[in-house]
C-alpha cells in the first residue's frame, strides 16, 4: 500500500503552479527535476501544502484555487509607504540603485526578513506592496508525488 502524505512528511515530487488567467507558469518542474521538499517547513505555502495532506505516493491531482483558498485576497493595508530616508537606511543593493518592480527585503520586528515589491521611489517617498505576489490570482496547482518518507 501506497505511503500517504502527513503534517510533517518529506516529498519527492513535480508540481506546477499556473495563473488562471492567462494559463502563465509561475512555477514547473515536470519534465526536469523533482522538487524534495519537508512539509511545515515553509517551502511551499500552508494552503497548498494542506491539500497535500492524505494524497498517496504515485498520485497526480490538479487543484483550482480561488484567491481566498491560495495566497488571499490582496490587502491594501500590506501597501506601505516609507520616507526615503527610512527606507535607504533599511535596504541596500549592490549598485545601490532600485526601481520599480525590484523585490526588497526589511528586517522584521522579530529579526525575520520580510519581502516587498517596489512599487514606486522618488527622492522623499517609497512605496512598498507586501502582498504575496500571487495575492488576489485563481491558480492551478498540479502535483504528482513520487516519494512520500
Amino acid at each position: 500500500t501506497a505511503a500517504c502524505v502527513g503534517p510533517d512528511s518529506h516529498l519527492t515530487l513535480h508540481y506546477r503552479i499556473c495563473l488562471r488567467q492567462d494559463s502563465a507558469e509561475v512555477i514547473n518542474t515536470f519534465g526536469g527535476r523533482p522538487a524534495t521538499i519537508q512539509l511545515g517547513q515553509g517551502q511551499l505555502a500552508d494552503s497548498l501544502e494542506a491539500l497535500l495532506i492524505g494524497l498517496s505516493e504515485g498520485s497526480r491531482t490538479r487543484f483550482e484555487l480561488q484567491p481566498e483558498e491560495a495566497f488571499g485576497e490582496r490587502s491594501a493595508q500590506l501597501l506601505q509607504a516609507f520616507s526615503r530616508a527610512v527606507f535607504d537606511a533599511n535596504t541596500s543593493t549592490a549598485d545601490g540603485e532600485f526601481a520599480p518592480g525590484d523585490v526588497v527585503e526589511f528586517s522584521g520586528e522579530g529579526g525575520e526578513r520580510v519581502a516587498g515589491v517596489l512599487k514606486s521611489i522618488d527622492v522623499d517617498q517609497v512605496l512598498v506592496d507586501f502582498n504575496h505576489p500571487l495575492a488576489g490570482q485563481e491558480i492551478f496547482f498540479e502535483v504528482e508525488l513520487l516519494g512520500v518518507l
